[in-house]
Order: C-alpha cells, then structure tokens, then sequence
C-alpha cells in the first residue's frame, strides 16, 4: 500500500535504476567487457564517463523514490528523465549495430535487434514517466491549494 501523497508509479524511479545500473556498474569497472564493437581508448574514456553520469542519476533516483510526489526536486528529476529516455530511445532506434549479438534468423528478419529491444526499454521508461508526472498532478495541485 502506498502512502498518503505517493503514488505507485513511482516505481518508475526504481525501474530505470534496474536498466540503468549494469551498464553504469560494468562500464566503470570492466568497460571493455561491454559487448559493443571498435571500443578504442578513446571510446572508453568516454563510456567510463557516461557510466559514471549514469551511477550518479541512479544514486539521485534512489534517493528521490521515497519522496513525496508533489516535491519540485522529483518532479524536475522525472522530467529530465523522461526526455533522457525519450532521447535515448530514439538514438538506440536510428543507431547502426554496434552490439554484436543477435536473437536469431527469425528475429532479425523482423529487425528485431538487441539495439531495438534496448531502445523499447528505454522508450518504455519514457513513457513511464510520463505517466507518473501526469497520475502526480493533483498531488501537487492538492499541495498548492494548501499552502
């Protein structure tokens, strides 16, 4: 059950922690064991630098999770994360293969690729926030008339 001004939904905070953190926790420590292909040393200065962008935003997101839903800090946060999703969804969509796995025949024939799937998860989440910022509106609309 949820508390009184918190909304289930805020499990979106929790779900981008689960997509997120792998790639943050791996491409710190072990960013060459990342399945993506040409990674240079270039790249991997990079990735470790995204990887710790992203180790940052969960650790914010787990802290925010508890917070109430009316709060102006949660609702910035779940907005940058709804258009970082959105972005992301979008460049995972449009990107060439990089991830030099595959789901099979079957599923490649459909275009179903691990970019694709990893951009749906994203698209997802963006979605998912959304959702959340639209469910909270009355909190916040409930707090203000309050003050």
């Amino acid at each position: 059950m949820s508390q009184p001004g918190r909304s289930p939904l805020s499990t979106v905070f929790l779900l981008h922690i689960a997509l997120e953190a792998p790639l943050a926790v791996q491409g710190i420590w072990f960013p060459t064991s990342l399945p993506f292909l040409q990674l240079n040393n270039t790249t991997i200065v990079v990735l470790k630098m995204y990887a710790t962008l992203v180790l940052s935003v969960c650790i914010i997101a787990l802290l925010c999770f508890p917070l109430p839903e009316f709060l102006p800090g949660k609702r910035a946060l779940a907005i940058g994360l709804c258009v970082y999703h959105s972005i992301i969804s979008t460049v995972l969509f449009q990107a060439p293969r990089f991830i030099p796995y595959s789901f099979g025949p079957f599923f490649e024939a459909y275009k179903v690729t691990p970019e694709i799937v990893w951009g749906c998860f994203h698209g997802f989440l963006g979605l998912g926030f959304v959702a959340w910022w639209q469910s909270t509106v009355a909190f916040t609309q409930m707090m203000k008339r309050a003050e």
